[in-house]
C-alpha cells in the first residue's frame, strides 16, 4: 500500500527525472508551436523504474507513497500527500530537476513547470533511511536526473516552494488543469 497518507514528517520526497517535458511537448503540438530545440515528451513505462526503487531497499516497507505525476504535475502530487497526511510538504525549487528548454517556454508562456504532466516519472515517499539507496538505484538504472527534491514537515497541509535564496512561496492547489485530458 503506497497511498498518500503512509507519509510522515521527516519523510524524504524525490523524483526520478526531469519535470514538465510532457506538459511542454503537448502544449506545443497542440499549439503548433515551434522552437529552436525540441522539446519531446518524458512518457515512459514506469515499472522498471520501481522495481529498480524496491529492489535497493532493505525493506519495500520504507518506500512510503508513489505517485504519477500526469495530472496537475509535481505541485499537485505534493498537495494531494498534504491532503492525505494533514502535514505538509517543503519543496526545493534548487533540487527540482527541469530541462533548460522546458524552463525558457514555460517562462515566455508563462507556465510554471511545477504544475505540467510529467508523463514519465514518479514521485515517491520515503523513510529518509532508504532515499538515497532509492536516488542512487533509479540513477544507475538509467534515471540520472533521479534526486531527492523535498521533505514532510509539519506544515499543517501546505505546500511550500524553499527558493535558492532561502525565501519561501505557498504553492497553491491547481484550479483548472493547463492540459485538458486528452484521452
Amino acid at each position: 500500500d503506497t497511498s498518500g497518507n503512509r507519509a510522515r514528517p521527516g519523510d524524504v520526497i524525490l523524483v526520478s527525472g526531469c519535470i514538465g517535458e510532457h506538459g511542454v511537448a503537448i502544449l506545443s503540438q497542440r499549439e503548433s508551436l515551434e522552437f529552436e530545440t525540441q522539446i519531446r515528451s518524458d512518457s515512459a513505462a514506469l515499472h522498471t523504474l520501481v522495481q529498480a526503487m524496491l529492489q535497493a531497499l532493505p525493506d519495500p516497507a520504507l518506500l512510503h507513497v508513489l505517485r504519477d505525476p500526469t495530472r496537475g504535475g509535481l505541485a499537485t502530487v505534493a498537495h494531494d500527500i498534504a491532503a492525505a497526511t494533514g502535514a505538509g510538504v517543503r519543496l526545493y525549487e534548487e533540487r527540482i530537476p527541469v530541462l533548460a528548454q522546458v524552463a525558457s517556454v514555460c517562462e515566455i508562456l508563462g507556465y510554471d513547470p511545477l504544475y505540467l504532466a510529467s508523463e514519465g516519472r514518479v514521485v515517491a515517499v520515503l523513510s529518509p533511511d532508504a532515499s538515497q539507496a532509492a536516488v542512487e538505484a533509479l540513477q544507475a538504472a538509467g534515471f540520472a536526473d533521479a534526486r531527492t527534491i523535498g521533505v514532510v514537515e509539519d506544515l499543517d497541509k501546505l505546500v511550500v516552494l524553499q527558493t535558492p535564496l532561502g525565501g519561501e512561496r505557498i504553492l497553491p492547489e491547481l484550479e483548472d488543469d493547463p492540459l485538458p485530458r486528452i484521452c
